[in-house]
């Protein structure tokens, strides 16, 4: 019978330090495969297919896996109706599942002004929004998207929104869910005023969606682009790419991805970067063209 000799501790030692170092590099190398930021596709970059009927709306997750593309962020627009409609949801989110592909969000838009100064209509479009935490959660998103719609003074509207964001944040929360907020017209494109109702809101359930394009306040009035993105990414829990960004003067200018994504990525944002221009024939130049952005960033 052969008897197991206890390990010298020189020998313990160095096959401990053998081990450490095979898992360091694993790690090192899991690492140096994951990206800088991953890509999705904003369900509006197809909006003209969507609304003749060229693409239905169940059929979304094939064209972003038919570009390269494995994750989604949908509009409730294209499908307003549907939004209890389990079986119709079921089929959504099986067709996503069958191709690998992974739902994100769900951007609201038509549920009223989350801070209209009429409680009553703050309160009704809290509610509103309620079926589409519900929807998120079966199609296992993150996040739902919403608008921080008011009117009033600079405070009037902080307050106003604040109260309507922090209602709706807590049924998402219950639900382990995000609502987020686009820079998306009016004062929430004042990047100011919008990290002013997040930091009031308070909750690390309520976060933004900075979207590279959409800093036009009204008319004539703009809030820069790169400025405001560096103000709203502390509280990102996603990003919306355009090609197309204005500055504090309102002159409109082709997007420097670099720099955008430099502005990205120093936050220490890692999560996806969802492409929402070039329209559906210009999905495949979308992406590749942020791709090699993310490849001279990572270089």
């Amino acid at each position: 019978m052969q008897t197991t000799r206890p390990l010298s501790r020189r020998h313990f030692l160095a096959q401990s330090s053998l081990s450490a170092g095979a898992l360091a590099m694993s790690s090192s190398l899991s690492a140096a495969e994951e990206p800088l930021f991953k890509i999705s596709l904003a369900q509006w970059t197809i909006n003209p297919e969507l609304k003749s009927g060229k693409v239905d709306n169940l059929d979304f997750a094939k064209v972003a896996s038919d570009h390269g593309i494995m994750a989604i962020e949908y509009v409730n627009q294209f499908f307003m109706d549907k939004a209890k409609d389990t079986a119709y949801l079921g089929e959504m989110k099986k067709r996503a599942a069958d191709l690998g592909v992974k739902s994100l969000l769900i951007m609201c838009d038509r549920e009223g002004n989350i801070g209209d100064p009429d409680e009553k209509k703050r309160n009704q479009t809290v509610d509103n929004h309620r079926k589409w935490l519900d929807a998120a959660k079966f199609l296992g998103c993150h996040s739902i998207r919403v608008n921080a719609g008011s009117s009033g003074t600079w405070e009037e509207q902080v307050k106003l929104a604040t109260d309507g964001l922090s209602k709706l944040t807590t049924f998402g929360a219950e639900q382990g869910l995000n609502v987020i907020v686009e820079n998306h017209g009016g004062l929430s494109s004042n990047a100011d005023w919008l990290a002013e109702v997040i930091t009031a809101v308070d909750h690390e359930r309520c976060g933004t969606l900075p979207d590279f394009g959409n800093f036009r306040i009204k008319q004539g009035e703009s809030y820069d682009s790169y400025k405001g993105v560096k103000k709203l990414m502390p509280w990102a829990k996603g990003v919306s790419v355009k090609d197309r960004v204005w500055d504090s003067d309102h002159n409109a200018s082709d997007l420097d991805y670099d720099r955008m994504l430099k502005i990205v990525l120093d936050t220490g944002f890692r999560g996806y970067c969802g492409i929402e221009h070039g329209g559906f024939a210009g999905l495949n130049a979308s992406r590749e063209k942020l791709e090699q952005a993310r490849e001279r960033l990572a270089g």
